[in-house]
């Protein structure tokens, strides 16, 4: 069954990055990719990705050569931005109830019975929230405070832990999204 996820990094603080969009303070942090709650093996349920403009441009910023994923991918955005030479990603300015839904309709049938991952962009994966089509959140908590920058989810949400884990510098919880 397909599951949409939002599987992120966040600071102690609760945010995803700092006040000039970097990353640094993650790049830095160790952690094992193959280990509990790894990146490794998250990738392998991925069907289809969804993505923000901010995250989109900043991955082409600090990765100009290739895209690194497989899988279709839909950025959400309202600004002209270049594509990946023979990347499978689609542009939509999808908006309100029903762009979002259709979207997400579309990146589920892509899917093929694999997850749908929410890359990146706390407000995107609540857009998804507010319309209760996100069924988990999985957050990777660094032992670093930013004092301010891009939240972790900037809505109320009301969630389960299904799993915790330590990997690294890492502090992992699984949670499952309450509805109704």
């Amino acid at each position: 069954m397909t599951r949409t996820v939002y599987y992120t990094a966040t600071s102690l603080d609760g945010f995803i990055a700092d006040q000039h969009h970097s990353l640094d303070w993650l790049l830095s942090r160790r952690s094992d990719e193959h280990g509990p709650m790894g990146y490794a093996e998250f990738e392998k349920r991925v069907g289809a990705l969804a993505m923000g403009a901010t995250t989109y441009q900043w991955v082409q910023e600090h990765d100009p050569g290739a895209w690194a994923y497989t899988v279709p991918a839909w950025v959400f955005t309202h600004r002209q931005l270049t594509a990946y030479p023979d990347a499978d990603i689609r542009f939509t300015a999808a908006d309100g109830d029903d762009g979002i839904a259709e979207v997400h309709a579309e990146m589920v049938a892509a899917a093929g019975g694999r997850d749908v991952w929410v890359v990146g962009g706390g407000d995107l994966a609540g857009q998804f929230a507010d319309r209760g089509l996100l069924d988990e959140v999985v957050v990777s908590i660094a032992p670093v405070t930013l004092g301010g920058g891009a939240p972790l989810l900037p809505r109320r949400l009301e969630l389960v832990r299904t799993e915790e884990a330590v990997n690294g510098e890492f502090v992992c919880i699984r949670y499952d999204v309450v509805r109704g």
